[in-house]
């Protein structure tokens, strides 16, 4: 039964990773095109706004937690980073290659579980507690380092060859996927949107602390994204030829990204967010590494070698180390809920202290 705790989540992150290796290299294709990173992530954002404002009104029609202020400006600051989490990303993939962006993601597990532990953002308590005693908090330990140990061998590691396929694309893609241009700056680039995005699923989740409704926050994000990117474009961006869509390469991108790239991907690993927390959803980058390699390896001709399988196998370990922690953690919170429920119905000399008990009870139970 734990296992069903994460089985929704887990799907939804594979997906989310597929969708996330399918936006680099289609936007890889649009900045080798000649479109302006800012171009894009302003038509991408703008799509995805327009396909999440109905969707999100409509899904939380029943139950939508009224509009603050203070929740506003929580979104607009998700934005803010979004936004230049992403001028940062698309400038290191353009400096560099998808390959290496997929590798520098490997680094956001660490960043966010050692956040998540570590910092308290717009709350009390800590969304992860790491209890050098719990088996859990141990198996979760083990299961993100054995990640990113395995994410590293894939990406640095080749050893003998173990399988060749013929190609089944032109030169131009494999060049596309894994051509460098500038190892170094790409790479710190990659690096500084590496740890921004860990403080930005950190914040993302405190926010869905008090708004729990994850597409209009997701809405909300694509808005002000697609608002503060499309003024920085009036300023850079001059020459309204640069703005065309005509050709096909970028309209296909803008139209992937929109829709895959930022109403789906984003929208369902905020879902998984509001469901698991920020380590569990942060540990499926090193997913996508993964991905890249089996894309380059099925379309390309690449040559599977024995150390991405091999990362590949520690990953898929440190998958089910994190996985059963999460899942034996949230059977345990459900049986002590039940527990303490279930003490007070049967002691009524405890009604006194009622008030009390309700308050941790609903501690435990968020």
């Amino acid at each position: 039964m734990a296992s069903k705790v994460v089985a929704l989540p887990i799907v939804g992150m594979v997906l989310s990773e597929c969708a996330q290796v399918g936006l680099m290299i289609v936007s890889k294709a649009a900045m080798s095109d000649g479109m302006s990173s800012l171009l894009f992530i302003f038509y991408s954002n703008a799509l995805a706004s327009l396909l999440l404002l109905p969707i999100s009104f409509i899904f939380h029609r029943t139950q939508r937690p009224a509009l603050t202020f203070s929740v506003l400006c929580g979104f607009f600051l998700l934005g803010l980073l979004g936004c230049l989490i992403q001028v940062f990303g698309y400038a290191g993939i353009y400096y560099s290659s998808p390959t290496l962006a997929t590798a520098m993601l490997n680094l956001v597990p660490a960043f966010t579980f050692i956040l998540a532990v570590t910092l308290r953002v717009f709350w009390h308590d800590r969304m992860e507690i790491l209890d050098w005693g719990s088996s859990t908090s141990l198996a979760k330990t083990v299961g993100t380092i054995a990640s990113l140990v395995g994410a590293f061998v894939v990406t640095f590691y080749d050893g003998p060859s173990l399988l060749s396929t013929s190609s089944l694309s032109n030169v131009s893609y494999k060049k596309l996927l894994f051509q460098q241009s500038n190892w170094v700056i790409g790479g710190f680039l990659l690096l500084v949107d590496a740890v921004m995005t860990s403080v930005w699923v950190i914040i993302q989740a405190s926010i869905l602390k008090k708004y729990p409704a994850e597409l209009i926050l997701v809405f909300f994000y694509c808005f002000f994204v697609s608002i503060l990117s499309a003024v920085v474009c009036l300023f850079v961006e001059r020459d309204l030829s640069a703005w065309s869509l005509k050709s096909r390469t970028r309209l296909f991108s803008v139209l992937y990204s929109g829709v895959f790239g930022s109403a789906f991907q984003v929208g369902v690993s905020t879902w998984c967010l509001y469901r698991t927390g920020p380590v569990f959803v942060s540990m499926f980058k090193p997913l996508g590494i993964v991905i890249s390699v089996a894309v380059g390896v099925i379309f390309s001709g690449e040559t599977l070698f024995l150390g991405r399988l091999l990362g590949a196998i520690i990953i898929i370990v440190g998958f089910y180390s994190v996985l059963w922690g999460k899942a034996t953690e949230a059977k345990i919170d459900k049986d002590l809920v039940s527990s303490l429920e279930s003490s007070t119905d049967q002691e009524p000399l405890l009604q006194n202290s009622n008030e009390e008990h309700n308050s941790f009870v609903q501690k435990i139970r968020s």
